[in-house]
């Protein structure tokens, strides 16, 4: 595999992780509005938010990386 595949395979893996955080995020919430919990306490909505925003902050690093490297093959 080359690099391209790797950081399109990376950043996809990324970005679904993220979605995942959010629905397991908007569903504790929901939970603990209704006085049950999900996570048993482990993580709270807000903490799964931040890790969410951090694989989204990586999935950009990746994609600048590659309009980078497409804007110098350009040249």
């Amino acid at each position: 595999m080359d690099m391209a595949k790797i950081n399109s395979l990376v950043s996809r893996l990324f970005f679904a992780g993220a979605i995942a955080l959010v629905v397991i995020a908007v569903l504790e919430k929901v939970a603990n509005l209704m006085g049950y919990t999900i996570l048993r306490g482990a993580y709270s909505s807000g903490r799964l938010f931040e890790l969410a925003s951090l694989l989204v902050i990586f999935v950009i690093a990746l994609l600048l990386r590659q309009i980078r490297e497409e804007l110098k093959r350009n040249r």
